[in-house]
């Protein structure tokens, strides 16, 4: 009778900004593991409350569009694209309004109950010798009792900075200052909100990613992983 092999969980959190999809995305890939986008879920819900007129502090109609959310990841040239019901919806899902929905929709405790099983067998169910996760709980609440915790910061001025140019490159049409604002009213939301808020595990790692190039970031955390003896087996 054949055991399964255990996964290595890998959780990193922080707040918007601070650089977790690009360093889990690089983590990944230096070691084989499977990135799972945590907080594409909760922007995938976001986006079809949106498209189906719910509102956003409707707890109970939001609930009930997860029994039907057909939601999966594929890897396309590199890209972790997100596709709902079979719709590429990777781009759609960074936008401003699904963003700010987005941190809404996750701060209700029954829609944070009702997508933490998913979370957790799509890492558990990965096929990889491990997974990556990055959020504001996932080394709280998802998975307390992950191999590895991370919590990244930056300055406030340089996530702004850096949502600001990631939205420019999309040729979307916003200021500084409004990027600043929406970041302001989400790291408040995320902080303050009841259920899983974002903070730190007592046991995680603080890195600030402050003035670093991701690839310096990522060494930091690949040197922390593979100093515990996990061997990188690229993809």
């Amino acid at each position: 009778m054949s055991t399964k092999r255990r996964v290595i969980i890998v959780a990193i959190d922080g707040p918007a900004g601070s650089g977790k999809t690009t360093l889990a995305e690089g983590l990944a890939e230096r070691l084989g593991f499977v990135r799972v986008d945590t907080g594409a879920i909760y922007r995938a819900v976001a986006l079809l409350a949106l498209r189906n007129g719910i509102d956003l502090e409707d707890e109970e109609s939001l609930t009930r569009l997860l029994d039907g959310l057909d939601l999966s990841f594929g890897m396309e040239q590199g890209v972790n694209k997100v596709l709902l019901a079979g719709d590429d919806v990777t781009d759609e899902i960074r936008d401003p309004k699904v963003s700010d929905a987005a941190s809404k929709v996750s701060a209700l405790p029954k829609v944070r109950a009702g997508l933490l099983g998913l979370q957790r067998k799509l890492a558990l169910d990965c096929g990889a010798p491990g997974a990556i996760l990055e959020g504001r709980d996932i080394g709280t609440v998802v998975f307390p009792e992950a191999d590895f915790k991370f919590f990244v910061t930056a300055s406030e001025d340089e996530r702004a900075r850096r949502r600001y140019e990631e939205l420019k490159a999309k040729g979307l049409s916003v200021t500084r200052d409004s990027v600043a604002r929406e970041q302001a009213s989400r790291d408040e939301r995320d902080i303050s909100r009841t259920v899983s808020p974002l903070e730190r595990a007592d046991d995680a790692v603080v890195i600030d990613s402050t003035n670093k190039p991701p690839s310096e970031v990522v060494d930091e955390l690949q040197n922390i992983v593979t100093s515990a003896g996990i061997s990188a087996r690229p993809r």
